[in-house]
């Protein structure tokens, strides 16, 4: 891989981040290439339940395992699609492989697996995922908009949401407290 390319990669939003799309977020980066960027939220869940989604796109559910679970909010493109990040298991319809071990599908056949139980074992769902054209997510990390560190599936499927940004800061050794909204040259 190009080691200036982040896929696979979490983007952790700095302090002085201001976007409500990103503030406080962590992003598993998809897709990295000369093109632009594509990434999906992983930390940030919305209010809308697995049993509530698949109620409304007429998925019947056997179980009840998902009544606790919630979808997330994957960005702010495209938040009327569902993309899910997972472990690859089974063959479907619209998968891309995005590096760690780790597929993004976009076919409803996956969330038919999950609501009958032979999905992956290890996926979120999300709702829109987050975008950059050519030269932009390169631009914004050399404005110290973002911190970025290599991802880690276990870290990303056995923490929980709301744990997600300070586990993914402790990866980098550092402390979100000890960071600065300002970047310095020397």
């Amino acid at each position: 891989m190009d080691s200036s390319c982040l896929a696979g990669h979490f983007l952790i939003a700095m302090p002085n981040m201001v976007d409500p799309n990103f503030e406080g977020t962590v992003t598993y980066i998809c897709e990295h290439n000369e093109k632009g960027a594509l990434g999906v939220v992983v930390n940030r869940e919305t209010d809308i339940s697995m049993l509530d989604l698949f109620d409304q796109i007429e998925i019947k559910v056997d179980r009840s395992a998902l009544s606790t679970r919630k979808v997330h909010f994957g960005g702010p493109v495209s938040t009327e699609h569902g993309f899910v990040l997972h472990r690859p298991t089974g063959e479907w319809n619209s998968s891309i492989a995005v590096g760690q071990g780790l597929m993004l599908t976009t076919s409803k056949d996956i969330l038919e697996a999950v609501a009958g139980g032979s999905g992956p074992a290890d996926w979120l769902l999300t709702l829109g995922y987050a975008g950059w054209g050519a030269g932009q997510l390169e631009e914004e990390i050399a404005q110290n908009a973002w911190l970025t560190v290599e991802a880690d599936a276990d870290l990303l499927f056995a923490t929980p949401p709301n744990a997600l940004f300070d586990e993914a800061m402790k990866r980098l050794g550092i402390s979100k407290f000890a960071l600065s909204a300002v970047a310095g040259r020397a």
